[in-house]
């Protein structure tokens, strides 16, 4: 059987990280985790995964701290800003499944309205056999359903796809489905379990 990938995006692939912005609109560190940690969420940056969109989802947020309004439209507006290219040594990686002909496929919790950025950004993504966003689905790992749902948009068995996706519970969830998985920690190790997972790096 044909080998075959599951890429997260998001401190997998690609290297996202809100505090790139407010690290540039907040006097110091201490100031920025304090805002992400009580005002712009990850849980509430989840219901942009989920399908919210980012309008929407900001005025109840700006209405409970309106002196924060330019801040919390920020999520948008500089989201990206909050990139900085591939994470460590990850675009050789695929490019070298790609020159092998290993299938790649993502699944990646992102609001609807940027999958746009990823494929300008990203164009190697953008061009993977099959893409599964989960804002576009409106429901976000580690939901059974999203794993079911891309199990049908992918063309291999999941017992042939290796997952690889920086989170735990994403990976249980995975693995569940039926898919291979590995928790990323770094391109090595990445490269290590396609290995395992007999891909000939």
């Amino acid at each position: 059987m044909s080998r075959a990938v599951l890429w997260d995006l998001g401190h997998t692939l690609v290297d996202w990280d809100p505090r790139r912005v407010y690290r540039t609109l907040m006097p110091d560190d201490a100031a920025v985790e304090q805002f992400l940690g009580g005002v712009c969420t990850m849980a509430w940056h989840t219901e942009h995964d989920r399908g919210v969109s980012m309008a929407d989802n900001r005025k109840p947020l700006i209405e409970a701290n309106p002196d924060k309004a330019d801040l919390i439209t920020a999520w948008e507006t500089r989201w990206p800003d909050m990139f900085d290219g591939w994470i460590t040594g990850m675009e050789a990686v695929v490019d070298r499944l790609n020159a092998l002909g290993v299938a790649q496929y993502a699944l990646t919790n992102l609001p609807a309205e940027k999958w746009s950025h990823i494929e300008q950004t990203y164009p190697k993504i953008a061009a993977f056999d099959a893409v599964v966003v989960s804002g576009a689905e409106k429901m976000v790992k580690p939901d059974p359903r999203l794993y079911q749902l891309t199990i049908q948009r992918i063309s291999h068995a999941p017992e042939d796809v290796l997952f690889i996706d920086d989170r735990d519970d994403n990976i249980r969830a995975g693995i569940e489905a039926g898919f291979k998985g590995h928790v990323f920690k770094g391109a090595e190790g990445a490269v290590r379990a396609l290995r395992d997972h007999g891909v000939d790096l």
